[in-house]
């Protein structure tokens, strides 16, 4: 018997966390409802989801910090679900965190569409991991002051570990790996996220600034952004 894809429903409207419920079910997902940030952390650690979609606007705990906080525990993929639909509320979502963000109302079959997208992304990340461990060639880029190690999924920045999620470390290995190249927002969505990727383009400018918070780069590279077009991994002359 296969085991079934657990998915967790963060949401103080019954309503609404049963009607996805009800659709997931018919695609063979196992859920459970969760209807305020307490209820949903206490089932994050029990019933140990797949995948969480999580409504932000919740009693007591909002869905910023109970997902700040599911982010502590473990890289679950969130999926964040809100009537707030402002550009500041998706970013802030996807900054905490989160893999994708929906507005209500929503379309029931296309929230279905979302989740199994984010976990084939999910999974397919383990997979890569996964082959990359059994390869006896490793995929590793070094600069001073950096190693992006994409077989063993580390980084190593002046010297110290940086805990990196992993589509924030494989964008930095992809950049890094070709040098000075230009690449859109749009290619670097469909070479990190894939071409099914439901998303849109602001999802690469949330992870380059998470990587410069964590990467600052020196006198010899540095992620640069080409206005107008994308980025790149800028690696600059040195002077004899």
């Amino acid at each position: 018997m296969v085991n079934k894809q657990k998915i967790l429903i963060v949401d103080d409207n019954s309503h609404i966390a049963e009607l996805i419920s009800l659709y997931l079910e018919k695609e063979m997902y196992a859920t459970e409802i969760a209807g305020d940030g307490g209820e949903a952390l206490e089932l994050f650690a029990t019933f140990r989801p797949d995948l969480v979609i999580l409504d932000i606007m919740l009693p007591g705990r909002d869905g910023y910090e109970v997902c700040r906080q599911m982010r502590q525990i473990r890289n679950t993929p969130v999926i964040m679900l809100s009537a707030k639909g402002e550009t500041f509320d998706k970013v802030l979502g996807l900054e905490l965190g989160a893999d994708d963000y929906m507005s209500k109302p929503f379309e029931p079959k296309e929230l279905v569409a979302r989740v199994k997208a984010v976990l084939r992304r999910s999974r397919s990340g383990e997979d890569t991991k996964e082959a990359a461990a059994k390869k006896s060639d490793v995929k590793v880029v070094e600069y001073p002051g950096l190693i992006v190690n994409q077989t063993n999924y580390s980084v190593i920045y002046n010297g110290k570990s940086i805990d990196m999620p992993p589509k924030e470390l494989e964008l930095l290995y992809f950049l890094a790996s070709q040098p000075n190249h230009v690449f859109t927002r749009e290619q670097l969505l469909d070479n990190i996220w894939g071409y099914e990727y439901i998303g849109d383009t602001r999802t690469v400018d949330v992870h380059i600034k998470r990587l410069r918070e964590k990467i600052k780069g020196n006198e010899h590279w540095s992620i640069g952004t080409v206005w107008g077009i994308g980025y790149k991994f800028e690696v600059k002359p040195q002077t004899p």
